[in-house]
This record gives structure tokens, sequence and C-alpha cells, in this order.
């Protein structure tokens, strides 16, 4: 027994050790705690500013995009598009009235007479009012000359006669005011997608070209007759074949299939609006190019 005893027995020294390593462990487990919550609280700091920088510069990007969003610049009234006025937030019949009075040869010349020409609300003309710009000449008719008025007069008396734009020349187009060789070149390639053109509003979708570009072009060019392009049997074609379209693309052209196996076809231009992604503004030329 004494034996088994003493064998449990340590020296001094062993106590001494013993002692001396329970301290280290002890002072090893306190530092692990504190310096593992260092360097987590360390990390998390530094994880939390790199998603602040990002963060801030994706509220940056949206700030940009919503002020280019709601950017309204200076524009001519008189040279208002379907695409421009539907941007605007102009009715379809609104446009029209315009498009009419315009046909007749005639110019708006104030804000109020665009309004008692389109019917527009005034909220909505003291909103795009302020952004109209119309020709110094204009501005300037209570004042001007006699002189100054029939050095004008001349040039609206200029006889153009129109021809059909899908018969255009490459030099004809140069001819137009705005229509460098670069644009030029750009209408033709554009005719060749579609196989001609079916509108003369095409060319407000054809980006470089102005407003007042596309007023030369309507005073010179006009589309004869869009019987002789090939239409599309929008009814009977593939995704595939249908995204090849200019005005499709793959999404879209899903959505077609889609909407014409749950509708038993597509039957006439109504339809087309009834199309999840289908652009608006583009319907009625999309309309001339289809078979229904």
């Amino acid at each position: 027994m004494n034996k088994l005893k003493s064998y449990f027995l340590f020296s001094r020294e062993h106590r001494s050790g013993i002692f001396l390593l329970f301290v280290i462990i002890v002072f090893a487990q306190l530092g692990y705690y504190f310096l593992a919550d260092y360097f987590v609280s360390t990390k998390n700091n530094t994880e939390d500013k790199a998603w602040l920088m990002v963060q801030s510069e994706i509220d940056s990007l949206k700030n940009i995009q919503f002020t280019k969003k709601d950017t309204i610049y200076p524009f001519n009234p008189n040279y208002i598009t379907d695409y421009k006025g539907y941007k605007l937030g102009m009715t379809i019949q609104e446009i029209d009235r315009l498009h009419a009075y315009r046909k007749k040869g005639k110019f708006v010349n104030s804000a109020i007479e665009f309004q008692q020409i389109t019917k527009v609300s005034n909220s909505f003309l003291s909103k795009i009012s302020p952004y109209f710009k119309f020709p110094d000449w204009v501005k300037n008719k209570g004042t001007a000359t006699s002189e100054k008025f029939h050095k004008f007069l001349p040039k609206e008396k200029v006889k153009i006669i129109q021809k059909d734009i899908n018969a255009a020349t490459r030099e004809e187009l140069i001819a137009v005011y705005g229509i460098g060789e670069k644009l030029a070149d750009k209408i033709l390639l554009e005719k060749e997608k579609f196989g001609g053109f079916v509108s003369m509003d095409q060319f407000q979708f054809i980006w470089g070209i102005s407003p007042e570009a596309i007023a030369d072009l309507e005073k010179r060019f006009f589309v004869k007759s869009p019987e002789g392009i090939k239409k599309i049997a929008i009814n009977d074609l593939s995704m595939k074949e249908l995204a090849r379209f200019p005005y499709f693309n793959y999404a879209l052209a899903k959505e077609i299939v889609v909407y014409r196996t749950m509708n038993s076809g597509i039957k006439e231009i109504a339809d087309l609006t009834k199309i999840k992604g289908m652009p608006n503004e583009k319907i009625k030329i999309i309309a001339l190019y289809l078979e229904f």
C-alpha cells in the first residue's frame, strides 16, 4: 500500500512543472478566445466596409440611371413621332391629331397651338411645354423685317418630287439633310434586313437619325407599297424562325409561340398587344410585315 501511495506522490520539481503547465494552458485558452474574437471582428469590419463600398456604387448607378430616365431634352413638337409621343406620355389619338395636322403641310408655332390641335391636358402641357424648341424665325416672327421674311419663303416653296424609299440610291440618301455616307449605308443595310421598308415611321427606330433628318426624308421619299415585301407567317413559323425578324428576339419569339398555342393562333393586330414583351410603339409597323 505504501508503495502504491509513493507512486502517486510528486516531487517539488514535478509539482512546479505541473503548475507552470496549468498556467500556460490557461493563458493559451484566454489568448485564443480574445485573439480569435479580434480577428473575426477585424474580418467582419473589412467585409462590412467592402459591402458598403459596393452598395454605395450601386446606389450611385441607380441615381444616374434614374436621372437619365427622367431627362427630357429640348425638341421641336412638330417632329414628334409615334415613338417620341409614346415616351412623352401622349395618347395615340393625340399623336394622330398632330400627324394629321402636319400632313396638311402646317406647323405648330406655339405651346397653345399645340394643345388646341392635339387636345392634350393642361397638366401634360405644363410638364412638356418648357422643353419645346421652335426655330428662331418663329420666335422672332412678330419683329422680323419684311426682307428677312421673304428670304425665308422661297426655301419653303421649293418643289420636291417624292420617290419610293425602297428605290432610293446611296447618293439620293446622302443628299438628305443630316444623312451622311455612314447613315446612308446604315439605311440601305436596314432595308436589306427587312426586305424593304413598310412605313416611313421606321426611321425613328434607326439610331443616329435626327428628327430634322427624318422630316427631310419624309419630304423626299414615301413607301410606294409594302405589297412586294415577303410577309411573316406569324402562326406557322417556328420560334427560331420568328427570332430572326429584326424587331423580335428569342424571348419575344417564345412568348409569341406560347400565346398562339394558348389562343388558337394570332388573328389580328389587337392580339399583338396582348403578347408579353411586344414593343407597343412598333406594333403598327410590325403588323405590316405579318400574315395572320
